[in-house]
């Protein structure tokens, strides 16, 4: 009776000393400052592209402008530069980061014409080859830090549908860069449900053991 009791009574013992360490943890976290959410940072696309550019004269403003004739999804990121004459080139990476960096200047500045009036562009002659390659798609890729600057900004919103061609040339880029992405999202959907599973055909069960061993009649 007594080795009964004396069970019993380590049992209690142990379950209130279980209570007073599970009472002492909940008040240390209820001490624990909250953190503070953080705001959110708009969201910048990072797609590859192939940018071609398209330079002209204007002999009677005696201006030279640059406008976006195709723009398609690509792996890297690269822009093709048509000049005057027609010819071709590939801008390099020292080019690219040095027109990015002199036009990250012009808006810290306020005298970038991506965040101007557009009406005020055009009669200006346009964006320029820095500002044409920032309104591209590629624009994410080559240059994340000033995009964050431009991307809540209306007038470049605005001075972007006017860095093209035409607008159809405008639509015909916003359209295949939605495929890519609709194709992208599709593939990883795809790639996690064969992760995970689903999908997959149940293993059909055999029942040769049964009738070997005997069972089942």
């Amino acid at each position: 009776m007594n080795k009964h009791i004396k069970k019993i009574s380590n049992y209690v013992m142990i379950g209130g000393m279980s209570a007073m360490v599970i009472a002492t943890l909940t008040g240390c976290g209820s001490d624990a400052p909250k953190e503070e959410p953080k705001a959110e940072k708009p969201s910048i696309q990072k797609e590859g592209a192939t940018v071609t550019i398209k330079e002209s004269f204007d002999k009677d403003s005696n201006k030279t402008t640059y406008k976006i004739i195709d723009e398609v999804p690509s792996v890297t990121s690269r822009v093709i530069l048509v000049d005057v004459n027609g010819t071709e080139r590939i801008l390099s990476k020292a080019e690219i980061d040095k027109l990015v960096a002199e036009e990250e200047k012009k808006v810290d500045a306020g005298t970038s014409n991506l965040t101007k009036n557009p009406d005020e562009v055009k009669e200006s002659g346009g964006l320029g080859l820095a500002g044409t390659l920032m309104a591209s798609m590629a624009a994410g890729m080559l240059g994340a830090a000033l995009m964050n600057k431009l991307s809540n900004n209306q007038n470049y919103q605005n001075n972007r549908r006017a860095s093209y061609s035409s607008p159809s040339t405008y639509s015909r880029s916003q359209n295949s860069f939605a495929k890519a992405r609709a194709n992208n999202a599709a593939a990883k959907a795809a790639g996690a449900t064969k992760r995970s599973g689903f999908g997959k055909r149940p293993a059909t069960k055999s029942f040769s053991s049964t009738r070997s061993s005997g069972f089942g009649g």
